[in-house]
């Protein structure tokens, strides 16, 4: 399992990553609905999903990004740091800067707690390391 989780995703940074029950079993259905029109991403996303701690409603600690999480991070080949909300497909709206979970970005993001960082390959093949500076619920109506 480990050799095929590092043909998408650099070794230098897999922190352990936490995802509640209710949203892993609905990120599990989007990944497979995408797999016949993303399978790259849809690949990916699964492989994180199974490398995943699963815990109970209310039990992620606040720090970790999660569906609704207002999310900044850094970019560790640039330096620039954003600030985005990650959502279901669904929510994306760039101008609003709600990313969605079925991007890369948005499924290295997902389940990683502040101060950790994370090496995913972008989908022209090149990698990057971005650093969670902080993560806290958003309004989802804002």
């Amino acid at each position: 399992m480990k050799q095929r989780a590092t043909s998408n995703r650099t070794s230098d940074q897999m922190p352990p990553i936490l995802i509640e029950a209710d949203h892993y079993r609905r990120l599990s259905a989007l990944a497979a609905a995408a797999s016949t029109t993303m399978p790259e991403l849809s690949d990916y996303l699964s492989r994180e999903l199974e490398r995943a701690s699963i815990v109970g409603p209310g039990s992620l600690p606040a720090n970790v990004v999660r569906i609704g999480s207002c999310v900044q991070f850094r970019d560790e080949s640039t330096g620039r740091v954003q600030d985005v909300v990650l959502v279901y497909p669904g929510d994306a709206d760039i101008e609003r800067k709600r990313i969605s979970v079925l991007t890369p970005v948005g499924a290295a993001l997902l389940g990683v707690a502040a101060g950790n960082s994370i090496t995913f390959r972008t989908r022209s093949g090149e990698t990057r390391n971005l650093t969670v500076l902080s993560s806290g619920r958003a309004l989802m109506d804002a």
